[in-house]
């Protein structure tokens, strides 16, 4: 069995601390019976960096719940399970969580694929489920899965609408494109569609726009060997490399090119772990929905700059390679935020009552605004997602223009 982190975030849980009086100001300690949120993470395997993101943010955002009051007056304490990044074993953690550790909330995992399956479990036995980081709206119709990223109800359409938007407000826009694909759950899905949506994607979308998709390919998880994919690359001599990816693929998809002495001039990644790419990912895309760019921290309140500070801090306790409050905490951050607002909402533990009151009301979010769900379109709201690069070893938003902290640039400029 996986292994076992029990996350105890109020302030201390022996008698010693208990006894000790409440500090001056603070507002109704929390007392009584704690309140057990339960989950997986990728505490091991491939989905490790990005899932250790989650953890520290997760973490944060109880401490600081339990110290404005917790849930309903009461402490709140997290369950984590070790997944190992390997997603047959997550139905069955959640089945534990649920039925032998009686969990009263349940937190989704890392990762569309292990959020797939964490889905059924959560509604077969009736359980809100929030969650971060699942963007695939077609293929999570469960009226009470809550979406904290959303990239709306079309994800193959939205994301490579966006990334050729913005491509070609370069003054030599690509022309000749690669498009790389791990074979699973959302990063496929963006690439090629799926029989539902008529096959449309990143595939079909670049060729009616009369852009010449030079490379195909698809490439199983656990890829290690990057040689014979980059080789294909140099020999295709894309002006863009789309690589549909996850973690640290680009990373050592860049690593097999730099070996050929070879780089594409723009190169985009879906969902890189995004400290590994600072080093040799200059010029480098990806998608963001929050950078703790100065431009991007000043269009919110003070509290945001105290929750990305924090965040770095217990970031870099823990040894998360990159400390950065970005998109992944945001996502998490936000997800922690629809569970409380459905708790707070329904004014129990009573998951019927808590999925009814956010279809019906919603949830107010620090970084996200007021969400909405529809399960029309599976509770997917109109996204916010931009696109940042990396530019002089820091990722910064650049799309859309509005929303941008610098100009999108090549990766030689």
């Amino acid at each position: 069995m996986a292994a076992l982190a029990l996350v105890l975030a109020a302030c201390g849980g022996d008698d010693d601390n208990a006894a000790q009086p409440e500090p001056e100001g603070a507002e109704g300690a929390p007392s009584g019976e704690p309140i057990v949120v339960g989950s997986s993470l990728s505490l091991t395997g491939a989905f490790g960096p990005t899932a250790a993101i989650h953890q520290v943010a997760g973490e944060q955002f109880i401490e600081r719940l339990n110290e404005e009051g917790g849930l309903l007056g009461r402490p709140v304490e997290w369950l984590v399970l070790d997944d190992e990044s390997d997603q047959a074993q997550v139905a069955d953690l959640y089945e534990r969580l649920i039925s032998q550790e009686q969990v009263d909330l349940i937190m989704s995992p890392y990762a569309t694929p292990n959020i797939l399956s964490a889905a059924p479990i959560a509604e077969r036995h009736g359980f809100v489920l929030p969650q971060h980081t699942a963007v695939l709206a077609p293929l999570l119709p469960y009226r009470c899965q809550f979406p904290a990223w959303s990239i709306g109800p079309e994800p193959n359409v939205y994301v490579p609408e966006q990334l050729y938007d913005a491509v070609a407000s370069l003054p030599d826009p690509p022309e000749r494109i690669a498009i790389l694909t791990h074979q699973s759950g959302s990063t496929d899905f963006i690439s090629y569609g799926s029989p539902e949506v008529d096959g449309v994607g990143a595939v079909s979308i670049a060729e009616d726009r009369g852009l010449d998709v030079v490379l195909e390919v698809r490439y199983p998880p656990g890829t290690t060997d990057w040689a014979p994919i980059a080789a294909q690359v140099r020999d295709a001599d894309p002006d863009l490399v789309v690589n549909n990816g996850l973690g640290v693929e680009p990373v050592e998809l860049i690593e097999a090119m730099e070996q050929l002495d070879y780089r594409p001039p723009l190169l985009f990644s879906l969902f890189p772990a995004p400290g590994p790419l600072l080093g040799v990912g200059e010029g480098v895309l990806s998608v963001s929905t929050f950078e703790p760019n100065e431009a991007v921290l000043e269009q919110y309140e003070p509290e945001v700059r105290e929750i990305v500070d924090d965040f770095e801090s217990r970031a870099e306790d823990a040894g998360v390679p990159y400390t950065a409050f970005e998109t992944q905490a945001a996502s998490s951050w936000t997800a922690w935020e629809i569970l409380v607002a459905a708790v707070e909402g329904a004014g129990e533990i009573d998951h019927e009552a808590m999925c009814d009151y956010l279809i019906e009301n919603g949830a107010d979010t620090t970084l996200s605004g007021e969400l909405t769900f529809d399960p029309e379109v599976n509770n997917f709201w109109p996204s916010n997602q931009g696109l940042k690069q990396v530019q002089d070893g820091e990722w910064v938003m650049v799309w859309p223009e509005d929303r941008a902290a610098a100009q999108l640039r090549l990766a030689d400029n």
